[in-house]
């Protein structure tokens, strides 16, 4: 799906577009949280438009240990550097997200979790419904970032799910079991396919591919863009 056609005899002035918009992340990724707010505030500035988020798994750390990772630890084993240059990263990301509307709570979070149950659970939503998908990708968001909880615990996972207003009873299904993740991990594979390597990777209208966590005016940018050159419905 892509852009929805101006139905015939409607109204144009009353005409919404829709766009389709694959969001591709992990849910322990700062700069897909930055990239996700950024997009959305972006959409906000077109009179009219409306996004279809619909979101895909990518686990940065997909053998990470269920009890997760020291933060500091991580970053240091991961890139290198001094623990003083991941402070001002994080300061950084704090007045980026502060600007967006999103609370980094540098304090709170201190490990890095492993994300297969949560991407299994985002996997259902989808199945279910797009809203709902993007309520429980922001009750991630949240509570991994600004709560700093254990977005791998089945507890937790529990009570954020119903936050969202997830079913209880399929929620604990899958928590229960290893349903959706054969799906999570061979729609992994197909991202390098695409040459997809880094996130957040956000394609919109299922044609221009976005990379990063980009500011709102480059978003803008891309969305306009996207609106001007769409493929004119077939006659």
């Amino acid at each position: 799906m892509g852009l929805a056609p101006c139905p015939q005899n409607a109204d144009p002035v009353h005409f919404r577009p829709v766009m389709r918009v694959d969001f591709i992340s992990d849910v322990v990724c700062p700069w897909c949280a930055i990239g996700l707010h950024s997009l959305e505030a972006a959409a906000r500035r077109i009179d009219g438009l409306t996004l279809e988020l619909h979101f895909h798994p990518f686990e940065l750390n997909p053998g990470m240990a269920p009890e997760g990772q020291d933060i500091t630890e991580h970053l240091q084993q991961k890139y290198g550097g001094p623990a003083e240059q991941f402070a001002a990263s994080r300061e950084a990301l704090r007045q980026r997200g502060e600007a967006l509307g999103f609370a980094f709570n540098m304090d709170a979070r201190s490990r890095i979790y492993n994300t297969l149950d949560a991407h299994r659970l985002l996997h259902l939503a989808g199945t279910l419904d797009a809203g709902l998908q993007r309520r429980l990708k922001g009750e991630l968001l949240q509570a991994y970032f600004s709560e700093g909880r254990n977005v791998s615990d089945p507890a937790e996972l529990l009570a954020i799910a119903a936050k969202a207003g997830m079913p209880p009873e399929e929620t604990r299904a899958v928590l229960e079991s290893t349903r959706y993740a054969d799906e999570v991990r061979a729609a992994e594979q197909e991202w390098p396919r695409l040459g997809i390597s880094s996130v957040p990777a956000v394609i919109l209208d299922q044609r221009l591919l976005v990379p990063g966590g980009q500011p709102v005016e480059v978003f803008e940018q891309a969305l306009r863009q996207a609106l001007e050159t769409a493929p004119a419905p077939a006659a």
